[in-house]
């Protein structure tokens, strides 16, 4: 029997090698993992993953600290929360976001090039949203000049803010007439599934549109150098022509399995815990408000001499040094960096509170409570919750009239949207961020960062022509939207 069994491996291993003869060197060095050649198709879920993680660590390292949601804690040091920003505080932002938009680029040629409309849509809304929120960052940046190495531009010029926001508000008119929503995508789709029903490509044109309006809201202050007024009603006036969201179902984001390679940005959930505490401002306003989503976000502080829990109860941002604590506080929920999650990258409810605001300024008509409150229970919903009957019996959430009111219920939906509650806060100065007494900067939020090493080094020139348009690379400097 064992001399059976030996006879009949060597003759498997002969038959091997006798197939492995038949194949050619090429053949067997050939790297499957890679893509050989390329699509369009093949080069979105990339895109769409290493962009949306980044987005989601660029919540949870940065604007968690900046928007008084969490911090480092227990520290008295410089740390983002207490203003402390230097020239490579946007160093990973900035290269992370030029090569996605590089890849971005050339999904667009392959599309042209295959004459996929779809794909060349797609294309031209994650090109809108990536540089909206560089320039949104920085100010001036490099756009119509960027991603084009092969042209030889090694260089690229800065281009001004408002030249940026009138080119990509144009692309999305533009995507939103390219999408054929009776085609889907040939490759997966990791926001909408596309590639699977129809109804994914009608989700896409109804982020373009959506996404419209954030940008157009962003840049109100404008109106009459731009016509924003016009814009925005002519989007939300002609649902036909311009679809947008009209429930969670349609908010754009990427679910993680936890399945390679759809991993967590955070690998260990202890990370996203350790040496951090919730920020005071972040609970308060959540616990005045009787808010449901508590227990999902925080866990709850303990008394430090009986190591009993005290509720849930946040540390000051930027608290004075030689401040003392008789309490450990809330800490962010581990739950938040685990699989599975939702990286949000437009959630339907920001869009609801764009048109609460839009209507609060008589832009739009409808009525911005029912915009409001339609924002108020879709932010819940979105993390699981269920919104209490009684919940707008409560005087700190009733609609009043006011933007406040709308900007503050905007800042919680915004809670794990890349960096979007710092622009809103610098666009309307709401919510009201406290100053507890150890804040750098004379207390003052950052307006942007200040531009990474890589450009002052290799686009010398071109920077310094940047710093001069804006006013100096300081973080105080106001972007050309809030002027």
């Amino acid at each position: 029997m064992k001399n059976k069994v030996s006879k009949l491996c060597i003759a498997l291993v002969a038959a091997a090698m006798l197939s492995s003869c038949d194949r050619s060197f090429e053949e067997i060095n050939t790297d499957t993992s890679k893509i050989n050649t390329p699509t369009a198709g093949s080069l979105l879920m990339p895109i769409q993953y290493n962009m949306s993680t980044n987005a989601y660590s660029r919540a949870e390292d940065f604007t968690f600290d900046l928007m008084q949601v969490a911090i480092n804690f227990p520290n008295e040091g410089n740390t983002i929360s207490r203003y402390y920003i230097t020239e490579t505080t946007g160093n990973s932002y900035w290269n992370t976001s030029y090569k996605w938009i590089k890849q971005n680029k050339e999904m667009y040629d392959f599309a042209v090039f295959q004459n996929d409309k779809n794909y060349q849509a797609i294309s031209l809304v994650l090109n809108a949203w990536m540089f909206a929120n560089l320039t949104d960052t920085f100010g001036d940046v490099p756009f119509s000049e960027a991603a084009r190495v092969e042209e030889g531009i090694t260089q690229p010029k800065f281009d001004k803010q408002k030249d940026i926001y009138i080119k990509i508000l144009e692309d999305l008119k533009t995507a939103n007439a390219l999408f054929v929503t009776t085609e889907t995508l040939s490759d997966q789709d990791l926001f909408y599934s596309a590639n699977a029903s129809t109804a994914g490509i009608l989700k896409w044109k109804k982020f373009c549109n959506s996404l419209s309006l954030r940008l157009l809201g962003r840049i109100l202050k404008k109106n009459g150098e731009i016509d924003v007024h016009g814009k925005i009603q002519e989007i939300v006036n002609d649902p036909t022509t311009y679809p947008i969201m009209t429930s969670n179902a349609d908010t754009a984001g990427l679910d993680i399995t936890g399945v390679a390679p759809y991993l967590p940005p955070i690998p260990r959930p202890q990370d996203f815990t350790t040496g951090r505490a919730a920020a005071d401002l972040f609970v308060e306003t959540l616990k005045n408000n009787n808010d449901p989503r508590l227990a999902t976000f925080f866990s709850q502080a303990k008394d430090l001499t009986t190591q009993q829990n005290i509720g849930y109860k946040g540390a000051p941002a930027g608290y004075a040094p030689g401040t003392s604590f008789t309490y450990q506080p809330s800490n962010m929920n581990q739950n938040l960096a685990k699989a599975p999650l939702k990286i949000l990258i437009y959630p339907y409810a920001e869009l609801q509170f764009s048109l609460a605001e839009f209507a609060q300024k008589g832009i739009i008509g409808g009525s911005a409570q029912t915009f409001y409150e339609n924002g108020v229970k879709a932010a819940v919903e979105q993390w699981g919750a269920v919104l209490p009957a009684d919940y707008f019996a409560n005087p700190n959430v009733v609609y009043n009239g006011t933007l406040e009111r709308i900007m503050v219920q905007k800042y919680v939906a915004l809670f794990f949207v890349d960096q979007q509650q710092w622009y809103e806060k610098r666009r309307t100065g709401f919510p009201v961020l406290p100053n507890n007494g150890g804040l750098l900067n004379d207390g003052k939020l950052p307006q942007r960062l200040m531009y990474p090493t890589q450009p002052k080094i290799l686009n010398a020139a071109n920077y310094q022509a940047a710093v001069q348009s804006i006013g100096g690379d300081d973080i105080n400097i106001i972007n050309w939207w809030n002027q």
